[in-house]
This record gives C-alpha cells, sequence and structure tokens, in this order.
C-alpha cells in the first residue's frame, strides 16, 4: 500500500440508520446527506440508504441536491437548508429539489421564479441561525399554508445534553408556531431522536449517527483509516522528533514516519494528544503533527506493520476528536482527497 486507505462500511452505516429510524417510532426517518455525506461520499450512502427505505433526503445547498439527484432516483425527496438563494431557482426546478425557505425575502424569491414549486419552510425556534423568526412566521404564515408547504422545520441547539432546557424551551416554541398548522413536521436530528417521542413529530433527520458519531453511544463504527508507514528509524534517548523539537525521546526509541498529515484532515492540533493503531495496540504520536507526515511511537510493537490506523474499532471519530480538541462532525468532513476510498458491504 502506497497511499493512505479510507474504508467506508456501508452495511454499518446502514444499521445505524435503520437503528435510529426504530427510535424515530412512527415518524419517517429522513438521512443528511449535506457536505458530501459528512465526508464520506453522498452518492453512495444516499443511494445505499435509498435501498434501506429513506425517502427524504437532506443537503446544505441547492448544487449539493442537484449532484445527489441521480443516486436517489426521480422520486426521493431532497430538501435544502439553505433555502432558495438568489441563482438557484434552474437547480432546483431541473433536479426537483424542495428549499427550505428561511426568510421573507427567500419566500417572495421562490414564490416569484417557480410560482407552484414545491418548498418547505424552516423556522426560528431560538437558535438564531436560520429560519423565520416568529414575528415574521405570525405575518407570512397565513399565505404560506395557503400554497401547502411540504414541511415545517427547526433545529435543536443543545439536543446533544439532554438535560439542557433549551431543548423542552424549543419544543414549547415549535409547537406554539406550528399546532395545527397543517404540514408535515420536523424538529428531530439524531441528538432529537434520543430525546424520545415529544421530539419526533412526522419527519426525523438522521445525520451524524448514522455515520457512527455521537450522541448516538450505539452507532457501530463506519470507517477505518490506514496510513502508511514510510520509514522506521531508532532513536536515542534525548534525541528529537520533528519540528521545534517538539518531542524528546525519553529512552531508545523506534519512530515510525507515517504518510500522512494536516492536508489530509487530521488536525495539527492532536500534536501531543493523538495515537494510532496496530491493531488494538496504542502508539502515541511523537512530534508535531505536519502538512503531510507524523511521527508515531512504535518502540513498544513487536514488529511494525506496513500500516497503522487513526480510524478504527480502538479509537472511533469520537475518539480521535477529544485528542484533536474537537468534535467527531469536523473529523469526518475533514478527511482529506489524497486518500484511496473504498467502500464494504452491500452497495460496495
Amino acid at each position: 500500500m502506497t497511499r493512505a486507505s479510507l474504508t467506508i462500511d456501508l452495511d454499518a452505516l446502514a444499521a445505524n440508520w435503520r437503528a435510529l429510524a426504530r427510535l424515530s417510532g412512527g415518524a419517517e426517518a429522513g438521512a443528511v446527506v449535506k457536505a458530501d455525506a459528512y465526508g464520506l461520499g453522498a452518492a453512495r450512502v444516499a443511494a445505499r440508504l435509498a435501498q434501506e427505505g429513506a425517502h427524504s433526503f437532506f443537503v446544505a445547498e441547492a448544487q449539493e441536491g442537484a449532484a445527489l439527484r441521480p443516486a436517489v432516483g426521480p422520486l426521493a425527496d431532497i430538501y435544502v437548508f439553505s433555502g432558495h438563494m438568489a441563482g438557484d431557482a434552474d437547480a432546483i426546478a431541473a433536479a426537483a429539489l424542495i428549499p427550505l425557505v428561511n426568510s421573507a425575502e427567500q419566500a417572495n424569491r421562490h414564490l416569484a421564479a417557480l410560482p407552484g414549486h414545491p418548498f418547505g419552510l424552516q423556522l426560528d425556534t431560538g437558535m438564531n441561525r436560520l429560519g423565520m423568526e416568529a414575528d415574521d412566521w405570525q405575518a407570512l404564515a397565513p399565505d404560506l399554508l395557503a400554497r401547502a408547504p411540504r414541511l415545517l422545520m427547526s433545529h435543536l441547539a443543545c439536543a446533544d445534553e439532554p438535560a439542557h432546557p433549551m431543548n423542552a424551551r424549543q419544543l414549547a416554541e415549535f409547537r406554539r408556531m406550528t399546532d395545527g398548522a397543517g404540514p408535515r413536521r420536523s424538529l428531530a436530528a439524531t441528538g432529537g431522536i434520543l430525546l424520545g417521542a415529544d421530539y419526533h413529530f412526522d419527519l426525523t433527520r438522521p445525520g451524524i449517527g448514522s455515520y457512527g458519531g455521537q450522541p448516538f453511544g450505539a452507532a457501530r463504527p463506519v470507517v477505518r483509516l490506514a496510513l502508511p508507514v514510510i520509514q522506521v528509524r531508532a532513536v536515542a534517548a534525548g534525541e528529537t522528533v520533528g519540528y521545534g523539537n517538539s518531542w524528546t525521546a525519553a529512552r531508545p526509541s523506534r519512530i515510525a514516519t507515517i504518510a500522512a498529515g494536516y492536508a489530509d484532515g487530521l488536525l495539527r492540533a492532536m500534536t501531543g494528544r493523538g495515537q494510532l493503531f496496530a491493531g488494538d495496540r496504542p502508539c502515541p504520536l511523537a512530534g508535531r503533527v505536519s502538512m503531510d507526515l507524523m511521527g508515531v511511537d512504535v518502540t513498544d510493537l513487536p514488529e511494525v506493520p506496513d500500516t497503522l490506523d487513526i480510524l478504527c474499532p480502538a479509537q472511533g471519530v469520537d475518539r480521535l476528536a477529544e485528542a484533536a480538541g474537537t468534535i467527531g462532525y469536523e473529523i469526518l468532513t475533514l478527511l482529506g482527497a489524497r486518500y484511496v476510498r473504498h467502500y464494504s458491504g452491500d452497495g460496495a
């Protein structure tokens, strides 16, 4: 192996999605595949989830939706979180996308450019990021509801903290804004699904949990990232490794130089904290993570394999994220383009 290898287990991903669909109770489970399915390949991921029964897909912007349409076929619903931006009309119409309109300006743009074309509405229930605020919604609701929007949705700010009072406040506000309105409703992504049936409404939006991340603690690992060893060298006690002399050998050591770095999405912030694995045996980083290379202390291995894993059953995306001081979402979406990608499981 001469290049780093990223393996995506579509069977594990599908199992995670099915589990979240079951937890959604009577609500339909959609699938969030924005940002190229969190870096794992939207076409492959969405095609497999469509095979599992997913019908509603969520993307960040219209061009993502247009690229996704061939993978899910003509009958699936593709919702666009950013709504109807200037210049989006052709893509929305050609790919039969459903923009989630976020403001009066977007509503006017959509109705003028594509009268009669489906749309949904995003409402702000306290996150202050996207969606119509209560006063705008109150003024616009009679006209917009008369045009039969496909979905009313909002987004929870603190769903990964079940006891946070913001969850109950947003739930109450969403009900106040939408009870009796008529269209289908959606409030819960992965964290919201785990909050229970009160948050499920008609359609849930599994995202990070399908890809093996928190807060879905029961998720199966989906990705394995194996990094090739270029060279192994003996380092005497007192010698240093890498830029800035940031690591000093406390004993005679063997250091493996690994062919990956922050240009591949492996964050420099892991320096001094991250580790790779030979099977289930941890090997700490030695020196700074640089652009294309990392040093790894393999002194305690009986023999050094051709590759070491940085994502594997022994270290999932959230454990690696903790070492980098970030979240699993960022680890997944930064996975670099230089990796050779392999898909396993049905649909590979």
